[in-house]
Order: C-alpha cells, then sequence, then structure tokens
C-alpha cells in the first residue's frame, strides 16, 4: 500500500532538515579548519613574543650595560657589555611610559617610585649602575646611566685624606685592580724609563714633565709596588691633586677648599635620620633635600631656615644614600664632584662581563667573556 501524501511531506521536511544541517556542519568545519600560517607570519608572530618576553625580563629581572668611559679601569675596559641584576636590590617599578629601549617617553608624566623587595642590600665594593643625580633631565630612570663602585654605606662618615679614602676614620686599601696617579722619584734624572717594561705592568699613561728627576704615571698598587724595587727608583707616592680654584668650583659642596684627593668629611645620610639645620649641614644637604626629595627649603635672612614653607629646625631624610668612586680615581666623576647617590637612582648590581669588544685591535676581548665582576 503506497504512502500518503502527509507521510511523504514529512519524509520530505526530514530530508531538507538534515540537508541544512550537513550544510551548516559542513560550512563550520570549514571556517575552524585554518589556513596555514605563511613564513613571514611565522617570522613576525616569533619577533614579537621574543620583543615581549625581552621587554619583561629586561624590567623585571635584569639590563644589560655598555661601558662608554674608563673611570673603572683596570676593574671594567672601555667596551665591556655588563649584565646587571635588578633583582638583588629589588626592581623599580616603571617612573614613566615610553617605548622600551628608546629614548621616546611621554614628557611631563611621572609615575610615583616604586621598588619590588630585594634579596639584599647594597654593600660596600659593589659595582653598581645608576641613574647619574646630576642629569637635568626631570624622570630619573630615564637620567644618564653611570656605573661606580659603592665606597660608603648610608649613615657612615666619609673623608678622602691624601688619596686615601676613610670610612668612619677608618682607611680604605685600594683594590688590586684599582689605579690612580703616582709620583716615581729617580735617583738620576738622567734615567730613561723603560717603556717596555712599564707596559708589562700595564701602565700605558705617563707624564714626564720639566723636572727630570720625578715622573708621574696612572699604576695599580701592585704595578707602583713592583716599582719600587728598580735600581733606578728612589720612591714611589701618591700624586696629590693641589687645592685650588678649578676644584673648588666644581666638588661638592663648593667653596672649602676641598680637592678630590682631600675631600671631607661628610655624613652619608640614611633614611630616618634627623640632622639639625644650620649653615653647614643646610649647605650639605639642601640638593638632598631639595632635588632628591622634592621639598623647598630656604634659609632666611635672620638664619632660620624653612622646608616647605614652614619653619623647621631639623629634617629627616626620607630615603638612604651612597657614596660612589670609579677605581680609575684620577679619571672619574663621581661623589667627590657631584654629590650622593639616592636610593631611587639605583638600578641594580653589575655582575658579570659578558661580551668585551676592543676598539683598537677590532677583536673582542675572549679572556673576558663571561669574567665575574668583582
Amino acid at each position: 500500500m503506497g504512502k500518503s501524501r502527509a507521510d511523504q511531506r514529512k519524509e520530505e521536511r526530514e530530508r531538507r532538515k538534515a540537508e541544512r544541517k550537513s550544510s551548516v556542519s559542513t560550512e563550520k568545519g570549514s571556517k575552524d579548519a585554518k589556513a596555514p600560517k605563511s613564513k613571514l607570519r611565522e617570522w613576525l608572530d616569533a619577533m614579537v613574543f621574543a620583543v615581549v618576553v625581552m621587554v619583561i625580563l629586561r624590567t623585571l629581572f635584569f639590563d644589560l650595560f655598555r661601558i662608554p668611559t674608563p673611570s673603572m679601569e683596570k676593574s671594567l675596559l672601555v667596551g665591556d657589555y655588563l649584565f646587571v641584576s635588578k633583582v638583588h636590590y629589588g626592581t623599580r617599578t616603571p617612573m614613566s611610559l615610553g617605548i622600551p629601549f628608546t629614548s621616546i617617553y611621554l614628557k611631563g608624566l611621572s609615575i610615583p617610585f616604586g621598588r619590588i623587595p630585594g634579596f639584599t642590600d647594597v654593600e660596600r665594593g659593589d659595582a653598581i649602575v645608576f641613574n647619574w643625580p646630576a642629569d637635568q633631565v626631570d624622570i630619573i630612570e630615564r637620567r644618564m646611566h653611570y656605573i661606580k663602585r659603592v665606597v660608603g654605606l648610608p649613615g657612615e662618615t666619609v673623608s678622602v685624606v691624601n688619596k686615601t679614602v676613610m670610612i668612619n676614620g677608618e682607611a680604605q686599601e685600594l683594590l688590586p685592580t684599582m689605579q690612580q696617579y703616582w709620583l716615581v722619584y729617580k735617583t738620576d734624572p738622567r734615567v730613561q724609563l723603560n717603556r717596555a717594561a712599564l707596559e708589562e705592568l700595564g701602565i700605558k699613561d705617563v707624564i714626564q714633565g720639566q723636572d727630570q728627576s720625578v715622573v708621574q704615571m696612572v699604576a695599580t698598587p701592585e704595578a707602583a709596588k713592583v716599582i719600587t724595587t728598580w735600581p733606578w727608583v728612589d720612591r714611589v707616592e701618591p700624586a696629590i691633586a693641589p687645592a685650588n680654584s678649578i676644584y673648588d668650583a666644581a666638588m661638592y659642596p663648593p667653596g672649602r677648599g676641598w680637592t678630590p684627593d682631600n675631600f671631607g668629611e661628610l655624613t652619608i645620610p640614611q633614611q630616618g635620620v634627623t640632622i639639625a639645620l644650620n649653615p653647614t649641614s643646610f649647605e650639605e644637604y639642601r640638593t638632598v633635600i631639595t632635588r632628591y626629595e622634592g621639598h623647598t627649603a630656604e634659609m632666611n635672612a635672620d638664619g632660620s631656615f624653612s622646608i616647605d614653607g614652614t619653619p623647621a629646625t631639623e629634617y629627616t631624610f626620607e630615603q638612604d644614600y651612597f657614596f660612589v668612586m670609579g677605581d680609575n680615581r684620577d679619571n672619574s666623576e663621581d661623589s667627590r664632584f657631584w654629590g650622593f647617590v639616592p636610593m631611587d637612582h639605583v638600578v641594580g648590581k653589575a655582575l658579570m662581563v659578558y661580551f668585551s669588544w676592543d676598539a683598537e685591535s677590532m677583536l673582542p676581548r675572549f679572556a673576558r667573556l663571561f669574567s665575574l665582576i668583582h
């Protein structure tokens, strides 16, 4: 018996419904099946991923720097590339918004300073990278980067007496890789210098003045000790810079007759420590109070003082500071010239030389690759 018209229409509706479902499923499957990426797209994706990872790593964990000047020789050489840890002292939070690894940023926008806790404090002898406090750029993290060695810690007194650094009255010995000017006195003025012997000791900077009985040279303490054993040498002494107006104009604070070789004594500011305000302390710490801690400070005509327009007889420091010097003591502009390094300027601790390029020979210094910084 044949199917009724009603049954036939029902079967036809079910067939069409099944066809529609099959069509939608096929269409969806074709959309879900992604077309294979081109080589260019794969390369761009990899580059974007690498840049994002590098930005995160260099923002939070480490940074890379190059030594541009000889202020740290012979510890660090011009052309050394450094791995600098940000996590040792704690990573600073960003202080500005801009394009990573460039000098392009939103001027006028400054983000308050913050620091993720680190696992160690800044210690004496650390080679630290910091933003140069004397740079006139408004935002701290955009100021020029310097590297120096920490000499004095917060709360300590620092001075330099005839080239010897004194911390709390105790003399600090030069490290083997530090160098400075020495005066070498000859037993006979007619003796000619043996340049080859000097170069073997790493001495290249030699100055012979009109007085033929004495010669000035840059050397490490070990090299100076070796020179004293040479038969034509009477004695070797540190070359002490004379007090004059040139140094007076450059030193911090000015007008004291200080030189790079006879400096201080100064107490390094420490967070939470309160000082009495008087003409001497005001002169020594005015830059700290105004530039680094953001207050207005005035000494009134009657000898009293005002902080942010309010009469004050004392001041409490808001952060720690450090006194730093270059290892190449007579070729380094450091805290003797422009003052203390505030903690919010500290970027990190220099740990390793991962590459080194000698511009004179146009060759890598292979012996320095992956060497630790002491």
